[in-house]
């Protein structure tokens, strides 16, 4: 298993866990671009959103509810965050595992990047 996401999941790769359900896990991203930044992984590997046409519907569910839970547990629900998910390398997708980004703790603006 090469698939770093999978290995995180896995527990295979120590990593502080802010969100341990049976579908999903969430943890702190190592390059945040906010103060609140973490990432949301399927247990189950999904290389992108694009290829999660075979994953059960409450599997992506559960995706979603830990990304409400992983805000709340950092401290970001009742302010806002964000939810992104980069699909594919045209995206912005850098790891190949199925993943949101968890972003928050100060103002957001949009469009997101400078283009």
């Amino acid at each position: 298993m090469s698939c770093v996401f999978c290995r995180i999941a896995a527990k295979e790769i120590p990593a502080e866990l802010l969100v341990d359900g049976e579908h999903a896990v969430s943890f702190r991203d190592l390059h945040p671009v906010a103060p609140v930044h973490a990432l949301v992984i399927p247990k189950r590997h999904v290389v992108s959103l694009a290829e999660a046409g075979a994953v059960d519907p409450a599997e992506l569910g559960a995706l979603f509810h830990a990304a409400r839970l992983t805000a709340e547990q950092l401290g970001v629900a009742a302010s806002g965050y964000r939810v992104v998910v980069n699909s594919g390398a045209d995206g912005g997708q850098s790891v190949f595992h199925l993943h949101l980004h968890v972003i928050g703790g100060r103002p957001l603006g949009w469009p997101p990047f400078p283009g």
